[in-house]
């Protein structure tokens, strides 16, 4: 089924997290940054941000949002990755700061083009973004305060 977006455009089904998961490469989850769970759902919801400027720059309103959205998304996933480079403790409780500011901007820009995608589209978004702050948010904390023995 898809759905109808702001001037006729139809917008695909989205696939579920599970079926995403299914045509990730293995060395992507063979990663140890893979067991983190929220890494894997900030890759996904990528992903579904990438297909919604698909959407979005095709109508001129949308076009600054899309830019601004994208670059936020991928900055979730990105600082998770950096950070876990650099190792436990508070650099990477740093990069994890940056991720979940990252998702809140992109909350911000989800809103600000709302008009422009399917209700049920921004709602889902918007729920997939609250599930990445509430699994970063208590990470930070425990990143602070680790010491390496």
């Amino acid at each position: 089924a898809s759905l109808q977006v702001g001037g006729g455009k139809e917008m695909g089904r989205a696939p579920s997290f599970e079926e995403w998961v299914a045509q990730v490469p293995e060395s992507l989850k063979q990663d140890p940054l893979w067991d983190f769970q929220v890494y894997p759902k900030a890759l996904y919801f990528y992903d579904l941000a990438w297909e919604d400027c698909e959407y979005l720059l095709k109508d001129p309103r949308g076009r600054a949002v899309a830019h601004q959205l994208i670059r936020s998304a991928g900055s979730i996933s990105a600082n998770i990755e950096e950070g876990y480079g650099r190792g436990y403790g508070k650099e990477y409780s740093y990069f994890l700061r940056v991720s979940i500011g990252s998702a809140r901007e992109t909350r911000g820009w989800y809103y600000r083009g709302r008009r422009l995608l399917p209700p049920d589209v921004f709602k889902h978004r918007l729920s997939l973004l609250d599930e990445i702050i509430a699994m970063l948010a208590p990470n930070i904390q425990r990143q602070r305060q680790y010491q390496r023995k």
